[in-house]
């Protein structure tokens, strides 16, 4: 289980000034928790964040008793990609929460050897799901994509048994779509006109030379 230690946030202190020290300034809420601000070290939030995304628990400890959270939302410098800011939602005990899974495509439709295309139209679902079952991702099966109109509903997505699903179950997560070429028109070269020596001077503005006088 990923844990982080935070401390309570001095509000006299900027966040700029956190920033500064090595801190990511933070907050944690929920339903029966007060809005509270908090101060994380930067490194070990960083590393959280990639190895728990939003849909993994983080454990935050050092500021009363221990939360089970959610990183709602993470806010990053649009250059150097470093943390700037998170949310964390704390988890009411005994409760389903409400999140939205990423799916992960795994296998080969046979469909693709043929040619054809597979368009994947959902990228994550939102399930209703017990804590301890929080799945990171959600799998997705593409090797029964066999001809040209077999699809896959969020409705086949295998969930946790604890799970139900929120997403309408009609919608649909990667279908087939028949590959056409198109063809390319090629514009036909243009026509290549040898003229004389006088139509090319007339052309220009000039006199056809005369016609030498026989004696």
């Amino acid at each position: 289980m990923l844990t982080l230690e935070v401390k309570a946030r001095d509000a006299a202190e900027s966040p700029e000034e956190l920033r500064k020290r090595g801190f990511v300034p933070a907050i944690f809420y929920g339903p029966k928790e007060e809005s509270t601000p908090i101060a994380v070290e930067a490194l070990r939030l960083q590393h959280v964040w990639k190895e728990a995304g939003e849909t993994t628990i983080v454990v935050l400890k050092g500021v009363g008793s221990e939360k089970d959270t959610l990183i709602h939302d993470a806010q990053f410098h649009p250059v150097t990609g470093k943390l700037l800011h998170a949310d964390f939602y704390v988890i009411e005990k005994g409760k389903k929460v409400k999140i939205k899974v990423p799916l992960e495509f795994v296998g080969q439709a046979p469909a693709e050897k043929m040619g054809h295309i597979v368009v994947k139209t959902l990228h994550e679902v939102e399930i209703e799901v017990t804590p301890q079952e929080l799945p990171h991702t959600l799998e997705v099966d593409l090797s029964s994509l066999a001809n040209v109109g077999d699809h896959i509903a969020a409705s086949q997505i295998k969930l946790p048994g604890s799970a139900s699903l929120i997403t309408h179950g009609e919608e649909i997560v990667a279908s087939v779509k028949e590959f056409k070429e198109v063809p390319i028109e090629v514009a036909p070269a243009p026509e290549t006109v040898i003229i004389g020596e006088e139509e090319k001077k007339e052309a220009e503005g000039g006199e056809a030379p005369a016609e030498e006088k026989k004696e």
